[in-house]
């Protein structure tokens, strides 16, 4: 069995891997070529190579899986280029995708600081049935507006560790560093959605164990955006600490799957060695999106157990 990384795969080679033109990859694997063609696509120097890379990734969007799809699009608006962002607001607009690639799409546009799409995200704000669709768009508004402000030129931001480009920026430094005051910002109902995530950035970027079992509050949030966005974070931090709770949310058939999903991958990324018995079993969970996610988390775990270099090498 031989591996091959970016740097071997042509990007004709690492698009047959993400779209499954073969119809033999495996999930992890066609994951696995989506990060090898987002890196291109972010870091390349070269123009018409960064525009086919990004048209690669917009193609995976045709296809079933809704873990990927919505993969695809977080992916797209961490390439920080706007030539993505047509694609993604097809995504928005289409309602034969599933709700969770629909908010990825969303919320990556909001990445890209794409001024041409508030009034879509607007519009999608204030018309869409679904809360999840309306709260990314407002938070993909307040994204672009921060950005976009004096505001952004003035506060003083902690340096992160994480190289991410998230929903909203964390909390600027002279504004809150108590963790107990963080904390209920972050679950106060009457603050705004977007200055609660400026907390919940701040908690992350602190890291502590207090700050990890602070953001676990959240999971007690009645919105499925909302604890969906602690799972994918407690992924970043990979704390040991937040595996119970993570183990609690992924085990609840009542939470949202896009929750359970994040919860998923998150232990995937910990990887300590009780994630992997749990997350053995749900590989046959009854929802596709946990199911696949379990898949890749076990992907995840053997990578961080493992002596590979980077993620992106690709199995073959």
């Amino acid at each position: 069995m031989s591996d091959l990384n970016e740097s071997e795969a042509s990007l004709e080679q690492l698009r047959d891997v993400l779209l499954n033109t073969s119809g033999q990859e495996k999930l992890a694997n066609r994951f696995r070529a989506l990060f090898s063609l987002k890196s291109i696509g972010a870091e390349s120097e070269n123009e018409e190579e960064v525009h086919k890379a990004i048209k690669y990734i917009a193609q995976a969007f045709q296809d079933k899986s809704e873990l990927l799809k919505h993969e695809v699009a977080y992916v797209l608006g961490q390439t920080s280029n706007l030539f993505a962002a047509p694609f993604l607001r097809d995504v928005l607009t289409s309602n034969d995708q599933q709700i969770m690639v629909r908010h990825e799409a969303a919320e990556a546009l909001g990445a890209l600081g794409d001024k041409e799409s508030l009034e879509l995200l607007q519009k999608y704000y204030k018309e869409d049935p679904s809360l999840e669709i309306r709260q990314t768009c407002e938070l993909a508004i307040g994204r672009i507006e921060w950005e976009n402000s004096a505001k952004a030129k003035s506060e003083v931001l902690e340096k992160s560790a994480y190289t991410s480009i998230d929903p909203a920026p964390p909390m600027a430094l002279d504004k809150e560093a108590k963790i107990e005051k963080l904390q209920k910002i972050l679950n106060d109902q009457d603050e705004s959605l977007f200055e609660r995530y400026r907390a919940m950035f701040r908690l992350r970027d602190l890291g502590t164990d207090e700050a990890c079992l602070a953001l676990a509050s959240g999971f007690d949030d009645p919105s499925a955006l909302f604890k969906h966005e602690i799972a994918y974070v407690f992924g970043q931090l990979c704390n040991p600490v937040t595996v119970p709770s993570l183990i609690k949310v992924l085990k609840d058939e009542s939470e949202a799957g896009m929750v359970r999903h994040e919860a998923a991958e998150a232990l995937g990324s910990i990887a300590t060695d009780e994630c992997l018995p749990v997350l053995q079993s749900f590989m046959n969970d009854k929802e596709d999106v946990v199911r696949d996610s379990a898949v890749v988390a076990l992907d995840m775990y053997e990578y961080e157990n493992s002596n590979e270099m980077e993620y992106a090498t690709i199995k073959t």
